[in-house]
């Protein structure tokens, strides 16, 4: 039995929604724990071949936003603008087109400051043997295969075998993202 587990539940599909699951499972397993990810309804976009490369930032309804502009964007905003706007205002999301180029912004604010991409994380995650586990209901409520997630998935599990997965620890720790 293991001492310690961290279980972590991914439930957003979304790119800045990505990046936490994936930090604190990658960080945990590297200090020793024991961990796992479950991903659940849009979550399960995480570890999609195909829609992982699409995540996007969601503007609207993010109280967070507005994100700062990518350094190599500063310079092109006037000092006033930016004194004014630190970044794009949230009222932008409702604009057709402003969705993809907020997801832009800050994928090229993720490149600029070397932080390492989802597909990039995923695999740190494997090989820090990060136990990736998708959601057997939502994979069937979503029509999704297994064949459309990434290699190197745990078997796609239900709600009450990951719970007992992380009940079986003498410490268990759940954080949903």
């Amino acid at each position: 039995m293991a001492t310690e587990r961290l279980a972590i539940i991914a439930t957003k599909g979304t790119l800045d929604m990505a990046y936490p699951p994936l930090i604190l499972a990658s960080t945990a397993a590297s200090l020793g724990i024991e961990t796992a990810v479950f991903f659940t309804f849009y979550g399960l976009n995480i570890i999609h071949k195909k829609k992982m490369h699409e995540l996007k930032i969601a503007p609207i309804g993010n109280p967070a936003m507005p994100m700062a502009f990518p350094p190599s964007m500063q310079n092109q905003v006037t000092n006033l603008i930016s004194s004014i706007l630190p970044g794009p205002p949230q009222i932008l999301g409702i604009i057709p087109g402003m969705t993809d180029l907020m997801s832009f912004m800050m994928k090229k604010t993720i490149k600029e400051h070397g932080v390492a991409s989802i597909p990039e994380l995923l695999e740190a995650c494997k090989e820090a043997d990060v136990k990736l586990i998708p959601c057997q209901m939502t994979m069937e409520l979503f029509g999704y295969k297994y064949e459309d997630l990434i290699d190197g998935l745990e078997p796609p599990a239900g709600a009450a075998t990951f719970i007992n997965y992380v009940i079986e620890a003498d410490k268990p720790m759940i954080i949903f993202v």
